[in-house]
């Protein structure tokens, strides 16, 4: 009405500040990364990368060649110095590299155990290096209970070369887990295995995970990659995705089918 005072004009609310980054040592998880990258030159081998693994998850990597699965691992495991970016695995800065690899296990693609030595020599020779302070008696006893967590118990005296493909990768994996890790790094774990070889592993990882270990593994094999809880898939250095297998196949005639509508694009 005129002559009437002008209402006050009501300000807007400030807006909130942005909530800060908790830093990444407090953040939950096996693994955490925050914008983890590699680059090589002009080349990003690995684009930054965020991501959580729980504790107790099977946590795969899948991806064609060169897509950066084996620069995230060697990221991971302290082989390759990332360029920028952070993160922590097992509650370790992966800038403090012995911390980290007191925390870790690895099974590479390649194998590496001494073909010349026992079962028993290959991983009593990786304990006196890693675990120094370990009597040679607490040494053997741990030995024995490694090799029996992964069903080898016989013909453990005997040189290595004389054992199958598959007992060979058991004995690989018992030497890994020798020094207890909580973060278990496989590397196409199963590559070259029969079907009843590949099961028996995966049902021994089954008992270990449920004693609170974390894997984390690298594979081009579709029927492994089902057995994760999730999968990151990457693509010429990018993660692109996580999913549950599940959630990742679904619409498509199978995970297979998934895999490749998403790394083609």
């Amino acid at each position: 009405m005129p002559g009437s005072p002008e209402a006050p004009i009501a300000e807007a609310p400030a807006a909130e500040a942005p909530a800060a980054e908790a830093p990444i040592a407090e953040v939950r998880g096996a693994i955490v990364t925050r914008g983890l990258a590699r680059r090589y030159g002009a080349v990003d081998a690995l684009h930054p990368v965020d991501l959580v693994v729980a504790t107790g998850e099977c946590f795969g990597l899948v991806g064609p060649n060169g897509s950066g699965k084996s620069t995230l691992l060697g990221l991971l495991t302290t082989l390759i110095r990332p360029t920028r970016g952070e993160g922590t695995v097992g509650g370790a800065d992966l800038r403090d590299v012995a911390a980290v690899r007191a925390r870790i296990g690895v099974v590479f693609q390649a194998p590496s155990l001494d073909l010349r030595l026992s079962a028993v020599e290959n991983l009593d020779f990786y304990a006196a290096l890693h675990r120094p302070a370990w009597r040679p008696s607490e040494r053997a006893a741990r030995v024995h209970a490694a090799l029996a967590a992964l069903g080898v118990t016989e013909r453990t005296g005997d040189e290595v070369g004389t054992y199958s493909g598959g007992t060979r990768r058991r004995v690989e994996v018992a030497r890994a887990l020798l020094t207890e890790p909580g973060v278990l790094f496989l590397d196409e774990p199963t590559t070259g295995l029969d079907p009843h070889t590949r099961a028996t592993l995966w049902e021994r990882l089954a008992v270990l995970r449920a004693g609170g270990l974390t894997l984390v593994v690298a594979t081009h094999d579709m029927e492994e990659a089902a057995r994760c809880d999730r999968l990151g898939v990457l693509v010429a250095g990018r993660l692109v995705t996580i999913a549950t297998p599940d959630a990742l196949a679904a619409g498509h005639r199978d995970l297979g089918a998934a895999f490749l509508a998403v790394t083609r694009g």
